[in-house]
């Protein structure tokens, strides 16, 4: 699946655009040090998003499946560091690797989608559904801070031992996520 033509930045079967970024724990997150690893790249939008935070808590149910299969995962959020660092949901997904990017810098790279119809109607026809979900859970969810994106749309990203894009998935809407089956199957296989 690819990305609006105006947006595309990344194509399948090349090298994943490489960064070196410090996370919201302060830990040094260089792709290349991944190298001999499969990856999963998570772009998500803000920290109170439910759609989000659901789709975290799921993958981290599956982190040490991934962890055993030489796999690692790496998230990217729109919010800023000091907001997410007052999430204790957040707080828990370490050790996996949170980056803050609240001038989605990397989102540009990666070329992530922003609309604002997928988001508006993502939130007319399923908003309540997840939001009752994610409390269930007991995933936090609020307002979007100053210089969060209500028209975010989230991607995902597999990553072949040689940091080569194997797989990606631009979301269609809010719930529109690669399917488990997916990432647990390249885990084992490859791409």
């Amino acid at each position: 699946m690819s990305a609006p033509s105006e947006n595309l930045i990344v194509e399948l079967n090349v090298a994943a655009p490489a960064f070196s970024l410090i996370d919201i724990f302060n830990r040094t997150i260089d792709l290349k040090n991944y190298r001999g690893k499969k990856v999963f790249i998570g772009f998500f939008r803000h920290a109170g998003c439910p759609f989000c935070n659901l789709r975290v808590h799921t993958l981290m149910k599956i982190h040490e499946k991934l962890l055993a299969k030489n796999m690692e995962m790496i998230f990217f959020f729109e919010s800023k560091k000091d907001l997410m660092l007052q999430s204790i949901f957040h707080k828990e997904v370490s050790p996996v690797p949170l980056i803050a990017d609240p001038e989605k810098k990397w989102y540009s790279i990666y070329g992530i989608d922003n609309s604002l119809m997928k988001s508006s109607m993502s939130h007319l026809t399923s908003f309540i559904q997840t939001a009752i979900s994610a409390k269930r859970k007991k995933l936090p969810i609020h307002s979007m801070a100053s210089g969060e994106s209500f028209s975010t749309i989230p991607a995902e990203f597999l990553l072949d031992e040689n940091l080569i894009i194997r797989k990606i998935h631009y979301a269609k809407n809010l719930n529109d996520r690669m399917a488990i089956e997916t990432i647990l199957d390249f885990a084992t296989k490859g791409g």
